[in-house]
């Protein structure tokens, strides 16, 4: 029997969280580890994944040696008037995406910054789980609500409690497990009280609702740069773009983060 590709899903209900950058660089770093990979932007509407990779494809095509790519899927939310319908359909047309890609190892799923029955249907298919999430407590209401005061932790918010759903869905349907991940994304340099806050918040928030916690990407100018010419910070050299040392942390974090989530047959290679 053929191996099931193993899926990655990027979430979170609160947009401009990082999601496709995230996505791109997870895509870039299994490609160059040699994996065929499935890419599928659920959020094709907005389409920053998609878009991300058209710019890839054009800037390959202009090389000598081509970039690689993983083979991609848009898909838009149905826009049937009956919401059983649309719900009918947006799963309809997640599995049939997933059938088309089932012979890459991996899919890697892009979703929106919203709440949607497509979104619920990718998020309960991952396998791996990952959220950004900016370093800021805005953000984080939508995974927790706080005592304003005292930043002790109420109970679960919106994005947890759905999160949790999906978990329970995935379990029912074929007995399997999601792990997630929250990485805290475009992290300050700053060592401000603000930071230190949401650190002891998100580790105490870990352990009550179940996620692994790490530390993302830093807010670095490279990583807005890299979108119109769909690269990432693996892709430097090829390109032939001189290296500076805000490329050389960001390769470091983008490696600390593929070693940290842990992917079937990926921790050798990513060491």
């Amino acid at each position: 029997m053929a191996q099931k590709p193993y899926i990655v899903v990027l979430g979170n209900e609160k947009g401009g969280t990082g999601k496709s950058t995230v996505s791109m660089h997870v895509i870039v770093s299994l490609l160059r580890m040699g994996f065929p990979v499935g890419s599928i932007d659920v959020d094709a509407r907005q389409g920053t994944l998609s878009r991300y990779i058209e710019n890839r494809k054009t800037t390959s095509d202009e090389m000598e040696k081509p970039l690689p790519l993983s083979t991609h899927i848009p898909l838009l939310m149905s826009n049937k008037s009956l919401k059983e319908d649309a719900v009918k359909e947006d799963q309809q047309n997640l599995e049939d995406a997933i059938t088309q890609l089932a012979s890459n190892r991996f899919i890697v799923i892009d979703t929106p910054g919203s709440d949607s029955p497509l979104s619920r249907a990718a998020h309960s298919i991952a396998d791996t789980l990952i959220t950004p999430l900016n370093d800021s407590f805005i953000d984080l209401d939508m995974l927790v609500r706080l005592k304003s005061d005292t930043l002790d932790i109420l109970r679960p918010s919106t994005y947890a409690e759905m999160v949790w759903e999906q978990k329970k869905r995935r379990a029912m349907r074929d007995q399997g497990s999601i792990e997630w991940y929250v990485l805290r994304n475009r992290l300050s340099s700053i060592n401000a009280r603000n930071k230190e806050q949401m650190e002891d918040v998100i580790q105490a928030l870990a352990k009550r609702i179940g996620f692994h916690y790490i530390p993302g990407f830093g807010e670095r100018v490279i990583f807005r740069e890299l979108f119109l010419k769909g690269i990432t910070v693996l892709d430097l050299e090829d390109c032939k773009i001189p290296i500076t040392l805000s490329h050389v942390s960001a390769k470091q974090e983008l490696r600390n983060l593929i070693q940290m989530i842990q992917l079937p047959e990926v921790e050798r290679l990513a060491a």
